[in-house]
């Protein structure tokens, strides 16, 4: 539940639209749900300002399905499953099939459309799946982003023939393995908050991204912000919190 939504329920309370009974039964979902294989977290949408995600990895296929469905029976705002392996797509499906699959991550509920411009720039065709999970969380909160590919430093003209985009963009999305660079340079380019993701592509010296996240962390491009080594759905997150909410979500 979200603010929007507990706004709605005390309107309709008020209104005579909702019994107090069956308010009272949804509030006792707040501030979380005990479904015995998880501690769902309905409240965190209106602590955060973006509701919790399923993570794939660790859970059995049923294990997913059971905390999907208690997001989408108890909960509002988008829905992500992500990091998730076909046999758990399935099973999340099988309880709600209207679902978007983008790869590994799965959407329920898209927000509504929101106006930001948000660029999400990839060093090379291997930073994609990274840049791929940004974009899908991107968008199941209402943002279309413009996607920029295969721009690294190794060809840095490729980047240079799209500047105006980089100049146009509210936010930026910076993937990027191999020693990371590509980060430091868009950080020059722009005043918009730039947000770097590094990733373990790469080779061995290049550390499974541990040479990247250490150059971009080193980055002289100031209030570069870093995420986690392939952490595409921490870098959505980051430029979430840095819009905050919907212009018509904050008045």
């Amino acid at each position: 539940m979200d603010a929007d939504a507990l706004r709605a329920l005390m309107d309709d309370v008020a209104s005579g639209g909702v019994e107090p009974d069956d308010a009272v039964r949804l509030l006792q979902r707040l501030p979380f749900a005990d479904i015995g294989i998880a501690r769902v977290d309905h409240h965190r949408a209106l602590r955060q300002g973006l509701p919790e995600a399923v993570y794939g990895p660790g859970k059995t296929a049923e294990e997913v399905a059971l905390v999907v469905a208690e997001l989408l029976t108890g909960g509002s705002g988008p829905v992500v499953l992500s990091r998730a392996e076909k046999v758990q797509v399935e099973a999340a499906l099988a309880v709600d099939d209207s679902g978007t699959v983008s790869g590994r991550t799965v959407v329920w509920r898209r927000a509504e459309p929101r106006s930001e411009r948000i660029l999400v720039v990839t060093a090379g065709t291997a930073d994609a799946p990274v840049a791929d999970e940004c974009a899908t969380v991107l968008w199941a909160h209402g943002i279309q982003p413009d996607r920029l590919a295969d721009v690294g430093v190794a060809g840095l003209h490729r980047l240079l023939a799209d500047l105006d985009r980089v100049y146009e963009a509210d936010a930026i999305v910076v993937v990027a393995g191999m020693e990371g660079a590509l980060a430091s340079v868009v950080g020059g380019l722009t005043g918009a908050p730039v947000v770097a993701v590094p990733t373990s592509v790469g080779y061995g010296a290049s550390l499974d991204g541990v040479t990247a996240l250490l150059g971009m962390l080193a980055s002289c491009a100031s209030g570069l912000s870093v995420v986690g080594i392939d952490n595409g759905f921490g870098a959505a997150c980051a430029v979430l919190r840095l819009l905050g909410p919907p212009a018509e979500a904050s008045t």
